[in-house]
């Protein structure tokens, strides 16, 4: 069994990103006495796509030296993510 430290023993900046699918292994405590945060995808394709790319500037894009070659699998990366 798991034992956690004392709360005394825990630094104030310390925080836990936690995501859980519900098994019957894992506490449920844990889960409702943390703070719950959810993101909803975007709705449709081109919606993901233009989301994902608004965090990717050119500059990161031109960074590669097979720029071509690069932005040809970033972008499959990205669709195969917006479709999945």
């Amino acid at each position: 069994m798991l034992k956690l430290p004392n709360i005394e023993d825990i630094e104030d900046s310390f925080r836990l990103f936690l995501t859980s699918t519900p098994i019957e292994f894992f506490p449920v405590s844990v889960l409702q006495n943390g703070i719950k945060l959810t993101t909803e995808p975007p709705r449709g394709i081109k919606a993901n796509l233009t989301r994902t790319f608004a965090d990717i500037s050119d500059d990161w894009l031109n960074d590669c030296k097979k720029e071509a070659i690069y932005r040809k699998m970033v972008f499959g990366v990205a669709f195969f993510h917006a479709i999945v």
